[in-house]
């Protein structure tokens, strides 16, 4: 595993834009280039750390068309009852990866709100907390940040959204 900090300068690839995205909301994010991995637990096990120390960035359809992000610790799963009436809302879905990649300029397991090519609103579930490792915009990355940091840089609705997987 190779380690770097930000620095790339803006482009039009997903991990420059989430550096560039870091940057401009002054977060402290370190990098780490690790092997591809079949499945959360095993990227989690390359990187040294627990499942719930891993946060999934998911995209959600909303009824209108809309989409927004929400952060889900690795160990659980979201709650779709919870996250429904958070947002007073009968329907939400994950949309096909195409339609994902079109709302968030990110491929399926490289997603992080930071970057998105359309800034849509988050949600984060209330179980994240401390150091967290995140998509970096880029397969074979994860990037590491201060939870309460990312949240509040975010502008994040913190809420119960999950439920243990």
């Amino acid at each position: 595993m190779t380690t770097h900090d930000g620095g790339a300068p803006p482009g039009a690839d997903g991990h420059s834009r989430f550096l560039a995205a870091a940057r401009e909301h002054g977060l402290e994010v370190h990098v780490a280039e690790r092997a591809a991995a079949r499945s959360l637990e095993e990227a989690a096990a390359i990187l040294g750390i627990e499942p719930r120390e891993i946060v999934k960035s998911l995209v959600v359809k909303r009824p209108d068309g809309t989409f927004l992000f929400a952060l889900i610790p690795g160990d659980r799963q979201i709650s779709w009852p919870k996250l429904r009436a958070l947002l007073g809302v009968n329907r939400l879905s994950l949309p096909p990866a195409d339609v994902a990649f079109e709302a968030t300029g990110y491929e399926r397991g490289t997603i992080t709100p930071l970057g998105s090519t359309t800034p849509w609103p988050v949600v984060a579930d209330s179980a994240i907390s401390g150091r967290v490792s995140m998509g970096a915009g880029a397969h074979g990355r994860s990037a590491f940040v201060d939870s309460s940091q990312l949240v509040r840089a975010l502008g994040a609705t913190v809420a119960d959204i999950s439920d243990p997987a």
